[in-house]
């Protein structure tokens, strides 16, 4: 069991095994099963190396923003919540884990959604949510395991059918598809841009700089300059004395550069690892999905289009933690409405904020991405405070979860239960 939940739970070595098994039914040599399946291992470790410099220095950045600026509220960012639900309900969140993944295996095989999900952390966090609101309503752990794992497993090939339509046009084909618990939003902001189709080749990706502005034209030094400008805000505001806390022996004025630089590098480095292993990870499956599940595609994570749009990527972490910043001010001025005061992560916006943008920009060019990715911001600062009072009541504070298809879904399953009484 312990294997197969640390198998389940590592999404490298996921899509490892299945880029072995796909070379194999394609009667490759084993040289060549070694090295597909290699290949594919180490491009999402890069991948995911990439990821956790720019999380760690975004969570920094989130440290300087909140105590610079005197804000006390929750950071909405799963990671926290997560270990607090699997210290209480460790057992049911595995089970729901496991199902989860082979369900979608069954509704990919069954119906039109031919999805396999493979962002195997976002299933997790997704478990947990659901999970949450089980025990909050008072059923036991099988009931709680079947039907937390039929939603999920449901969810997983479902979700990214409504984004399919603009990964077609990202991509020029039907190969791939998002797998990211956003989906939601970022198929609404790709529904979103279709109000500017008129101006759909105005994208972010065919603007016309400034001669002064033409570095914004390489992605990553136009990403370098916009860090900057936010880490250097972030640690005047916070201070010498806090920011030297977070610096240790570096000095605090040379942190935010350090900082803001790192996150570059984790981006290119994110995006080496992409190329890597959606290649091979590609090829292999067209066996699988031919011999087992016809149609099928696998879905992965956001990063995999960050490479169509990379100054949309840009444009939507902008807009979207200005939306979260105008939803915090919202809060404050409601205290009778909002029950808990939502500080956007900076981590959760530049992904989910910069997906939506990429979205918005393939359907009504960079007046879509500006317009989906501010509303993916809005709904990833309101809606967790609709769940947060139901996680409170098993004692999890502190924490919650921002993810938009986590509480949409979640509210649904809330208000029904509801009206169910426990067996």
């Amino acid at each position: 069991m312990d294997f197969i939940i640390s198998l389940l739970s590592t999404p490298a070595v996921l899509l490892g095994v299945v880029a072995c098994i796909g070379l194999i039914l394609q009667k490759k040599s084993p040289t060549d099963v070694f090295t597909g399946a290699s290949k594919t291992l180490i491009g999402f470790l890069v991948f995911g190396i990439g990821a956790s410099a720019m999380t760690g220095s975004l969570q920094n950045f989130n440290k300087l923003f909140q105590y610079g600026f005197g804000i006390t509220g929750v950071i909405a960012s799963p990671e926290a919540a997560t270990a607090l639900a699997q210290k209480t309900f460790g057992f049911a969140v595995s089970c729901t884990l496991i199902l989860g993944f082979i369900l979608n295996l069954v509704f990919a095989r069954i119906t039109r959604f031919k999805n396999i999900f493979f962002t195997t952390g976002h299933s997790l966090f997704f478990s947990c949510v659901l999970v949450l609101i089980m025990k909050a309503h008072g059923f036991s752990d099988m009931i709680t395991i079947v039907t937390a794992g039929t939603i999920l497993g449901f969810m997983s090939a479902a979700l990214p059918q409504f984004c399919q339509p603009f990964m077609r046009q990202l991509t020029g084909g039907d190969e791939q598809a998002i797998g990211h618990f956003n989906m939601i939003g970022y198929g609404l902001s790709g529904y979103v841009g279709r109000i500017f189709s008129k101006y759909k080749e105005e994208t972010t990706e065919s603007i016309e700089f400034p001669k002064w502005l033409s570095v914004f034209k390489d992605f990553l030094m136009g990403l370098s300059i916009i860090m900057l400008i936010l880490f250097y805000v972030a640690t005047l505001k916070a201070g010498q004395t806090f920011t030297q806390t977070l610096s240790g022996t570096q000095h605090w004025l040379v942190y935010p550069i350090v900082q803001a630089f790192t996150f570059v590098a984790g981006m290119s480095v994110l995006m080496s690892g992409v190329r890597m292993f959606l290649a091979e990870i590609t090829a292999a499956f067209v066996i699988i999905a031919e011999k087992y599940i016809p149609g099928s595609r696998p879905a992965l994570d956001v990063p995999t289009v960050f490479p169509y749009a990379p100054n949309a990527v840009i444009l939507g972490f902008i807009c979207s933690y200005t939306a979260g910043l105008l939803a915090i001010v919202v809060m404050v001025a409601f205290p009778n409405i909002f029950p808990v005061v939502i500080i956007p992560a900076a981590h959760i916006c530049f992904f989910s904020g910069g997906t939506a943008a990429v979205f918005g920009n393939s359907s009504g060019g960079w007046r879509g991405a500006v317009l989906g990715s501010f509303i993916a911001g809005l709904l990833l600062a309101f809606l967790p405070t609709l769940l947060y009072p139901v996680y409170g009541t098993l004692g999890i504070q502190g924490a919650t979860f921002p993810n938009i298809d986590y509480n949409v879904v979640g509210n649904v399953l809330h208000r029904i239960l509801q009206f169910i009484k426990p067996i």
